[in-house]
């Protein structure tokens, strides 16, 4: 776990921050009723063939945490602020975003929009609680889904359930702030298109059409993630997980 600081601006609702592992991830999106068909694995390696065929295809989404140093923060207020905030409803739009405005809950963020787009977004229960909130989320702007989701008590306890699992000691405030931050990436179900979705930024990211049957450990998307990596001379302290199948 990272140096522990305060938050930079204001938040109404605190979460303790998600351990980067593959296990509590996939407990997780469990418990907000995803089919046990589908699980999280590391991605051990971006350049080795070997390596990436050992995971199960297709990859749904990608979810990589980094750590937020300056060049990142500089890089990211530069980019946002030549882009309008994002307005659109999930009806209306080519991918489910969701705006984070729970500190520390990025981890959680990275996971809705990983289990919400794609072909993983009709891959869970009818009855369940992410079933629920896709619904509720189709009529919403990004502003009131931020509420709903802020207030969603249901949602609250299945990751409190498993917010202090794994192998890291959690921070002992959920109020502290981890230096540490997780994006996801998925294909649109709409246009095919590559997207990176962050809660922190104004709007996604769209990196263009992907080719035919290709998924989310494509070239196309591996060098985006490679390019994030770079920026950072030379700091290793990234780490990638896939949505993939559940190996039998």
């Amino acid at each position: 776990m990272s140096t522990l600081s305060k938050p930079s601006h204001a938040y109404r609702k605190h979460f303790i921050p998600l351990e980067s592992n593959p296990e509590v991830f996939t407990e997780l999106i469990h418990q907000l009723g995803v089919s046990t068909t589908l699980e999280f694995q590391d991605v051990l390696s971006l350049d080795d063939p070997e390596l990436l065929a050992f995971l199960p295809r297709p990859a749904y989404a990608l979810i990589l945490v980094f750590p937020t140093t300056p060049a990142y923060k500089d890089k990211v207020r530069d980019e946002d602020a030549k882009r309008e905030p994002y307005e659109t409803t999930h009806s209306d739009s080519d991918v489910s975003f969701f705006k984070q405005t729970i500190n520390n809950a990025c981890g959680l963020y990275a996971i809705l929009h990983a289990i919400c787009n794609g072909e993983a977004r009709n891959m869970r229960a009818s009855t369940s609680i992410i079933a629920r909130l896709q619904s509720e989320a189709l009529s919403l702007n990004p502003h009131n889904l931020a509420l709903q989701l802020e207030g969603d008590a249901e949602l609250e306890e299945a990751y409190a359930r498993v917010a202090r699992k794994g192998d890291t000691e959690a921070p002992e405030n959920a109020d502290d702030e981890v230096d540490y931050h997780y994006v996801c990436f998925v294909r649109s179900h709409n246009n095919d298109h590559l997207y990176q979705l962050d809660g922190d930024r104004e709007q996604p990211i769209d990196f263009g059409l992907m080719p035919a049957n290709e998924d989310v450990l494509s070239k196309q998307c591996l060098d985006v993630v490679r390019g994030m990596i770079g920026l950072e001379d030379g700091n290793l302290n990234f780490s990638l997980m896939a949505l993939v199948p559940t190996e039998t």
